[in-house]
């Protein structure tokens, strides 16, 4: 069995390959329960929290587990937020294969999946991307939704510029042929991006939806809460709305609970998962003026590809 760190992992993967191997993986029939998360103090709705999440295709059988103790940054500059493993078996004979870091995938999935939303969803032609966020997450959105859009501009937006700056120094050394710039207006920058791409741990909307314009594509994958939100409820209600998994969504995001507790939207306007576009079963963009959302909290499905994808990859090495 490989115990695969995250180095190998980051050495490995490509953003082309991954979001192909997610399409495919996406089309195709797949086990995947709803995920549980263990609140680990039941006092706190933002407590300590350990999480399994299974899933299974034709190839591979998997499971992640994570735990998340906000606090830790905190008590220590050594300590993270969350710790992740990936275990992977084989689907034909359950034969234990890999052990993976899953922190680093998850990075990769992440924003893999939004740009295959992004794919989807954006305009043939979207140039402008704004990322809002400056965690370890916002470099691998930028460069994911560059990998399948033609962008020539992304703006980076966060509350420290100095952070900031070291995602757009990030980016720039993956891609020098795009202009990665500090985003000082948001408004501004809101007003004319083609793709919006939200990754943030801000419980209130980040901007005000009227902000977005026709043909504008958005994409949220900061929060898992079902009472916060990174949009509000007004782009929601402008928009057609798709998101990774309904079953997740449905139970944990607030961007969709809170306007359903407002008594201003329901579940059944929501137009489609990810799996029901990449088996064609529904279409994503229809026109050049529609405004689309995608909503992510993350699938064990996308876990399952990221570990196997980079299991096949060190096996045909060897």
């Amino acid at each position: 069995m490989l115990v695969i760190d995250a180095d190998t992992i980051h050495q490995t993967l490509s953003f082309p390959k991954l979001i192909c191997a997610l399409k495919e993986t996406f089309s195709k029939p797949a086990g995947m329960p709803q995920r549980q998360v263990f609140s680990l103090d039941e006092s706190s709705s933002h407590s300590d929290a350990f999480a399994l999440l299974p899933s299974w295709n034709e190839q591979t059988i998997a499971v992640k587990a994570f735990t998340y103790f906000p606090g830790n940054p905190a008590k220590s500059s050594e300590l993270e937020s969350l710790y992740s493993k990936i275990m992977i078996f084989d689907r034909k004979t359950g034969v234990p294969q890999a052990l993976v870091d899953g922190t680093s995938v998850t990075y990769w999935r992440t924003a893999a999946i939004s740009a295959l939303g992004s794919d989807f969803l954006a305009r043939e032609d979207a140039s402008r991307l704004l990322v809002c966020g400056t965690g370890r997450l916002a470099s691998f959105m930028a460069l994911a939704h560059a990998s399948v859009r033609p962008i020539t501009k992304i703006k980076i937006w966060g509350r420290s510029p100095e952070k900031a700056q070291q995602i757009i120094d990030k980016v720039k050394t993956s891609r020098p042929d795009i202009d990665v710039q500090l985003c000082e207006n948001l408004e501004d920058a809101v007003r004319n991006a083609d793709i919006i791409s939200c990754a943030t741990g801000c419980p209130t909307p980040l901007f005000n939806g009227d902000w977005v314009r026709e043909g504008t594509h958005t994409d949220f994958v900061g929060n898992h809460n079902h009472d916060r939100r990174e949009c509000d409820t007004k782009l929601i209600l402008k928009s057609d709305v798709y998101v990774d998994s309904k079953i997740n969504v449905f139970a944990e995001a607030g961007e969709i609970k809170l306007p359903i507790t407002e008594g201003v939207y329901s579940t059944n306007k929501v137009k489609g998962e990810l799996a029901q576009l990449c088996d064609a079963s529904i279409k994503g963009r229809s026109d050049d003026k529609q405004i689309t959302l995608f909503k992510s909290v993350g699938t064990a499905l996308a876990d399952l590809v990221g570990a196997q994808l980079v299991f096949a990859e060190i096996k045909q090495n060897q």
